[in-house]
C-alpha cells in the first residue's frame, strides 16, 4: 500500500482494504484532531484494544504514520505522536508555498477542459459543505476533506509526481495546525472568498495572480497560528 494511495483514501474516504489501512486511517484522524496529543506516547498494548486490532497490525499502521511524519519512533522506547510548534509550522508554510505555487503554475500551463471542470465541481462541493457547516449540519472533518479535494483539483494537471507527493505530506502536516485555529477569531478572513478568487484566477489562466492569491491564502493560516497562546502546542 503506497503513500499516495493512503493519501487519496484520506481525501475521499472509502472502505479500507486491510486492517492495517483501517487502523492507519483511524489513528491518523485521531492524531490530526488532537485526540492523541502532540508528543504523547502511543502504547501498542493500549491502542490495540482501542482500535481492536492485533499488535502486528497496529505496528504496521504506526510505521505508515512514521512515513507521514505524524509519528516518531524512538528505538526500543516505542512510538510517540510527532510534536508541533510555531517554528515547525512556519517551516511547513514556507516550503508549501514554494512547492504549491510552482505546482499551480504548472497545472495552469498543462490543464485542459476536463481539469477546469473538475476544479469547478470541487469548488461547488466545497461551497455546499461550507453552507452546511455554518448551519451546523456537518462537522469540520467533511469540510477538511472537501477543502483538500479542492486544492488537489487545482494542482491535478501538474506533471511532477514528486512535487505532488511532497505536497501531500505537507498538506497533512498543515491540517494539524488548521485544527488548532478552529473558532479562533483573532484574524478576520473570508475563506470562501479566498477560494473563489483563487479559482477564478486559475480558470483565467492568470498564473501570476493565482499563485499570489494561493500564497496569501496559505500564509493567512500561519498569521492566525502565530497569535495562538504558547501552550497551544504543548502536550
Amino acid at each position: 500500500m503506497s503513500q499516495d494511495s493512503l493519501h487519496a483514501a484520506a481525501i475521499e474516504p472509502n472502505s479500507p482494504k486491510t486492517l492495517a489501512e483501517n487502523a492507519y486511517l483511524q489513528l491518523r484522524h485521531d492524531i490530526v484532531t488532537g485526540k492523541h496529543r502532540p508528543g504523547s506516547k502511543l502504547r501498542v498494548e493500549h491502542l490495540k484494544k482501542q482500535y481492536q486490532v492485533g499488535a502486528g497490525t497496529l505496528r504496521e499502521a504506526l510505521l505508515l504514520l512514521v512515513t507521514d511524519a505524524l509519528v516518531t519512533v524512538q528505538g526500543q522506547r516505542g512510538f510517540r505522536v510527532a510534536p508541533i510548534s510555531l517554528d515547525d509550522f512556519q517551516d511547513i508554510t514556507r516550503v508549501r508555498t514554494v512547492l504549491e505555487a510552482e505546482a499551480l503554475a504548472q497545472s495552469i500551463a498543462h490543464g485542459d477542459e476536463v481539469w477546469e471542470s473538475n476544479a469547478v465541481a470541487a469548488f461547488h462541493r466545497l461551497t455546499r459543505v461550507e453552507e452546511r457547516l455554518h448551519q451546523g449540519d456537518v462537522g469540520f472533518d467533511e469540510w477538511e476533506a472537501r477543502n483538500r479535494a479542492f486544492h488537489s483539483s487545482l494542482l491535478a494537471a501538474c506533471p511532477s509526481r514528486w512535487t505532488l507527493h511532497f505536497l501531500s505530506i505537507l498538506y497533512q502536516q498543515s491540517e494539524r495546525y488548521r485544527r488548532l485555529v478552529l473558532g479562533n477569531p483573532t484574524v478576520p478572513r473570508d475563506v470562501h472568498a479566498e477560494h473563489r478568487a483563487l479559482l477564478e484566477a486559475t480558470l483565467q489562466r492568470d498564473a501570476k495572480t493565482a499563485c499570489r492569491l494561493l500564497i496569501h491564502h496559505i500564509e493567512k493560516t500561519l498569521e492566525v497560528v502565530r497569535r495562538l497562546p504558547a501552550d497551544s502546542f504543548g502536550e
